[in-house]
């Protein structure tokens, strides 16, 4: 499902890594973005990284690059809002986590570096839990 980019605005923020998008056509996307995962919900940091990503995208013009459709049927992309790369963004302040299952942007893992290093967002607690072993663990 590689498509050319889709302007659209982003009509919701969902989470850390999920949102909604309406393209010019006036339909709907549920955009997951690619290669991050974000804090749950009510996990430590969740409320403040989908926070973060409705700073960057929420009610402003996005351009999304599909990538593929997941098994919830929300199309994967990179997502660009304000000039920022939001995948990149979310990592770079502490926000999210580099999904290794399903990264291949080298650039982002420099970025947790970074961010781990600093101590910012999530990496300010002395040992965060991934949201994948969060889910794993079915905390309630």
């Amino acid at each position: 499902m590689i498509v050319g980019p889709i302007v659209a605005v982003v009509v919701a923020v969902s989470d850390g890594d999920t949102l909604t998008a309406r393209p010019t056509d006036g339909s709907q996307m549920k955009i997951r973005v690619a290669e991050i995962d974000a804090p749950e919900s009510r996990q430590p940091f969740g409320a403040a990284s989908k926070r973060s990503l409705s700073d960057l995208c929420f009610n402003v013009r996005a351009e999304i690059q599909p990538q593929k459709t997941d098994r919830y049927g929300r199309t994967v992309a990179r997502v660009t809002c304000r000039g920022k790369d939001a995948s990149a963004h979310q990592v770079r302040t502490g926000m999210a986590w580099v999904f290794d299952r399903y990264s291949t942007d080298q650039i982002l893992y420099r970025d947790q570096d970074e961010a781990r290093a600093a101590g910012r967002g999530l990496w300010s607690e002395p040992a965060p839990t991934p949201p994948w072993e969060w889910r794993r663990r079915k905390v309630p």
